[in-house]
């Protein structure tokens, strides 16, 4: 039940980018049990701006809402680790998701254990050439002496 849970909620997000490439990629031969994510406010907010702010522009980056690290800040997300899943045209659940997993480094970010909580969005912009655009934000448990 908690994998399937897991797998709709990545599935929200669709395609995207790695925020930086990981230094070993998950290997998905290995069967391991997926841990539990939930859905954050913040990152939810931020992943509206950085959808947002894509949409507007026409353009699938990492930096069109800003830097990555200063949009953590801006959002108020303390973490030690996160990260980011980036797409654009994807117009059915079926598809994003055979695209995001046929990527090692958007295949791993959904399935790194210390990623916790996560923040989903989409945008529109009809007159872009990609139409649709998503954020997925990911982060570990909050840092307390931060919060």
């Amino acid at each position: 039940m908690k994998r399937s849970v897991c797998l709709f909620i990545a599935a929200l997000a669709l395609a995207g980018c790695a925020r930086e490439p990981l230094e070993s990629a998950v290997d998905p031969r290995v069967a391991r049990e997926v841990a539990a994510v939930r859905l954050d406010a913040e990152l939810t907010a931020m992943a509206q701006h950085q959808a947002d702010e894509m949409a507007a522009h026409g353009e699938l980056s990492h930096n069109v809402a800003g830097p990555f690290a200063t949009r953590l800040v801006q959002a108020q997300v303390a973490a030690e680790e996160a990260g980011e899943n980036l797409g654009a045209g994807y117009y059915s659940l079926s598809d994003a998701m055979a695209g995001w997993k046929g990527s090692a480094e958007h295949n791993a970010n959904m399935l790194r254990p210390d990623f916790t909580r996560i923040g989903v969005a989409i945008a529109k912009n009809a007159h872009s050439h990609w139409g649709v655009f998503w954020a997925m934000e990911f982060a570990g448990e909050p840092m307390t002496a931060l919060r």
